[in-house]
């Protein structure tokens, strides 16, 4: 919990000093009493004395004020709410290495199945978009709530080429700026990058992910596969070799830090369909700051009815 205006929280100190002024105030009244009339005739000139509900309506009201206070500093928490507009950018790299098959079937495939279980996740109202890259990039859909035009994409790609990750990252974030509500305000947005490999040409994946800082677009990014991941490829003469194609996890947790994101590794089919599954909850909701003032408040206005119809039952007046 957090407070708007901290400083009044000062005020409950008058909480512990209204004790001690009602300690004295029955101090003196003992006192008073005692003077009165002497111990051995008080039980014939005051034979029923209230007890310990005298006290039960002055502790309901010091609660009454110290939950006043409260609310006038003005309670605040962050709750998880559901995200009723955003645009998320699904930017899949589908080069030559992901027909690798260190991640069964090979790693395109199971991306294919992971960012399926993705879109099945991600509330309706929620724009999906996606950019697929090898050593081009390509923007296959910008953002749209149509999930069966997005899965038609993923299934046409076929792996090939090399590894442009700095445009692809270009491409889905150009998308994204043009994604705004009705008052012209640019929605959240989100990019979800999948990659198995190290960048080969093009921009910076870096610099794409400070200008996302900059656009407060947070970058979350997979990096699929594993070191002992190959490929055949053909050699000039004809001849077939074994290329190793290990994935490059330390750049995509820089792209995400910097970004503001988050990074996961996934080496089998079941860690990236968690990964994604992970994702599908975080981007559909966002933080929201509620403010508890009225509860606090509710509560102070409680304790002093409370306090004065005790009050009012037992010795017929509010105080």
């Amino acid at each position: 919990m957090s407070f708007a205006e901290p400083l009044l929280l000062l005020g409950l100190v008058l909480v512990p000093l209204s004790v001690f002024a009602y300690l004295r105030h029955e101090s003196r009244r003992r006192a008073a009493a005692a003077a009165f009339a002497a111990p051995a005739v008080r039980q014939s000139v005051a034979p029923r004395t209230p007890g310990w509900r005298r006290h039960v309506p002055l502790v309901a009201f010091a609660g009454a004020l110290a939950l006043l206070i409260v609310a006038l500093a003005k309670p605040q928490t962050t709750v998880a709410v559901d995200v009723e507009r955003a645009s998320i950018m699904l930017v899949t790299d589908y080069s030559g290495s992901m027909q690798a098959t260190d991640v069964a079937p090979d790693r395109l495939r199971a991306a294919r199945a992971a960012a399926n279980r993705f879109l099945d996740k991600v509330p309706p109202s929620v724009r999906v978009g996606l950019v697929a890259f090898n050593h081009q990039a390509r923007s296959l859909r910008s953002p749209t709530t149509d999930r069966d035009a997005v899965r038609a994409s993923l299934e046409a790609l076929a792996p090939s080429g090399g590894t442009a990750t700095g445009e692809a990252l270009a491409a889905a974030l150009t998308s994204l700026e043009s994604q705004v509500d009705e008052r012209g305000a640019r929605v959240p947005s989100a990019i979800v990058l999948l990659s198995d490999g190290k960048q080969t040409s093009g921009r910076s994946p870096t610099d794409m992910a400070a200008r996302a800082k900059d656009l407060q677009i947070p970058i979350y990014t997979v990096s699929l596969g594993t070191a002992a991941g190959t490929i055949d490829v053909e050699t000039p003469s004809g001849a077939t070799v074994s290329r190793p194609v290990p994935p490059d996890p330390a750049t995509m947790d820089q792209i995400a830090t910097i970004s503001g994101g988050q990074s996961f590794t996934a080496d089998d089919a079941d860690q990236l369909s968690a990964a994604y599954e992970k994702l599908g909850s975080r981007l559909s909701k966002r933080n929201e700051q509620r403010e508890l003032t009225a509860g606090f408040a509710g509560g102070a206005l409680g304790l002093v009815l409370a306090g004065g119809l005790l009050s009012l039952y037992w010795f017929r007046r509010l105080v």
